[in-house]
């Protein structure tokens, strides 16, 4: 192949380059607009469902306040009914009052009678004797009325000093108008707490509603951030082909050094790998177990599998000789077909520190799941390599666009993992 056509490949090569770069810049910021549209649409979810309960809690509050107001009413209607049927009993009882009275000077007036026919029949003598006998008894049984007319007339007038005594509490101490007053008040305090409750449930309704169609505003916009995300996925995938047709044509790339170190890696982790199959310090159930224990107390969640403590002791040295192959490299891990890493490098492999989820998530990357487009792409790869860009968060709110090579990692026949070498642009 000639000098000229070696190089057009090579400058289509670093254009495919760009053009993943580009693509990869764009869909990192559509995948962030999405999220915050996704939080955005979340907090309005929240927010509509915090209105429609303090719609609720207003219309029991209208309702309970109209039943209060009706029961105000009802209260009123009451206490003045209540008060004129006392005015009634007191002047029942002041009928019957005057009645024992009259009945009482009747029964003295017969006595007085009676008095005067004894004194006539003793006149008469023995003429008179049984006429004294009837004035006698008369003036017995008028006595008798009296006695009896007197105590109906106290027993009124002690049942009237309390019916007195109970209009007065029924007036708070001077008028029945204070309590009507204050009933009055109440009522227009109840009716103005429910008219306030109606206006307050309508002004809830209408920001519902509002809240309704903004929700469907922000929906449309995560349907157009998704359809642009497919669109930036496209470009990518079109440079990723395109870098990876000419690389694998002979003619050698910008990126053919990576490929090759990263092949050179997945062949001695391979190797390493068969030779504690052959050794027995793990088995083959152990290698590729799946079955990952949550480490209780991380954040980010870290995790163990069978094989662990021996990709531990086995990759690091693999993987920080890796780090000094360019100054362009920035990780390499071994990680198995699930983006399981069990080891990463050593400086983003320390312990957790209780609580600080962020300083965690950039410095305690080992024992973690990475199964993003990126890293599950790279561990199911089963090509003689595979080329990816995207943006990669380091932290800070700061991003840097990676190309990453993946080269298969197969033990014995059987597809392990793959090794992940990321390097600068």
């Amino acid at each position: 192949m000639s000098g000229d056509l070696n190089e057009a490949i090579s400058t289509l090569g670093r254009s495919a380059s760009g053009l993943g770069q580009g693509a990869a810049e764009v869909r990192g910021l559509l995948d962030d607009t999405h999220k915050t549209l996704q939080a955005q649409d979340a907090a309005l979810q929240s927010l509509a469902s915090a209105m429609q309960e303090v719609s609720s809690a207003q219309q029991r509050i209208g309702h309970g306040a109209q039943a209060s107001q009706q029961a105000v009413v009802r209260a009123v209607q009451a206490l003045a009914d209540l008060a004129g049927e006392v005015q009634g009993i007191a002047a029942s009882l002041k009928q019957v009052s005057e009645a024992a009275q009259d009945i009482t000077q009747v029964a003295l007036n017969t006595r007085l009678v009676a008095f005067n026919a004894t004194v006539e029949a003793k006149r008469a003598g023995e003429a008179g004797r049984g006429f004294a006998v009837v004035a006698d008894a008369v003036k017995d049984l008028a006595g008798k009325v009296e006695q009896a007319s007197k105590g109906i007339v106290s027993s009124v007038q002690q049942l009237d000093q309390r019916i007195e005594r109970f209009r007065a509490e029924l007036q708070v101490g001077s008028s029945q108008r204070g309590i009507h007053a204050a009933m009055a008040g109440i009522e227009q305090d109840v009716g103005a707490m429910a008219a306030a409750a109606q206006q307050s449930h309508a002004l809830s309704q209408q920001l519902d509603a509002q809240t309704h169609d903004l929700q469907g505003e922000l929906r449309q916009a995560v349907g157009a951030v998704q359809r642009a995300t497919g669109h930036a996925d496209g470009f990518l995938t079109m440079s990723e082909n395109l870098i990876e047709t000419l690389a694998a044509s002979g003619v050698r790339t910008d990126d053919t050094p990576f490929i090759e170190a990263a092949q050179g890696a997945a062949a001695e982790i391979t190797e390493l790998l068969e030779q504690s199959l052959r050794s027995g310090q793990i088995d083959t159930a152990r290698l590729f177990d799946s079955q990952y224990r949550a480490q209780p107390g991380t954040d980010p969640q870290q995790h163990l599998a069978a094989f662990s403590p021996l990709a531990e002791k086995l990759f690091s040295p693999v993987q920080e000789r890796m780090l000094g192959f360019s100054p362009q490299v920035v990780f390499c891990i071994a990680v198995d077909r699930n983006g399981y890493v069990p080891m990463h490098n050593k400086k983003v492999s320390q312990p957790q520190r209780p609580g600080d989820t962020l300083w965690n998530t950039a410095n305690s990357r080992w024992r973690r799941i990475f199964n993003d487009r990126t890293g599950l792409a790279s561990a199911r790869n089963t090509k003689p390599f595979l080329l990816q860009t995207y943006r990669r968060d380091m932290g800070g709110g700061n991003f840097m666009v990676l190309k990453e090579c993946a080269a298969p990692i197969v033990v014995q026949g059987r597809h392990w993992g793959g090794l992940r070498l990321a390097y600068r642009f």
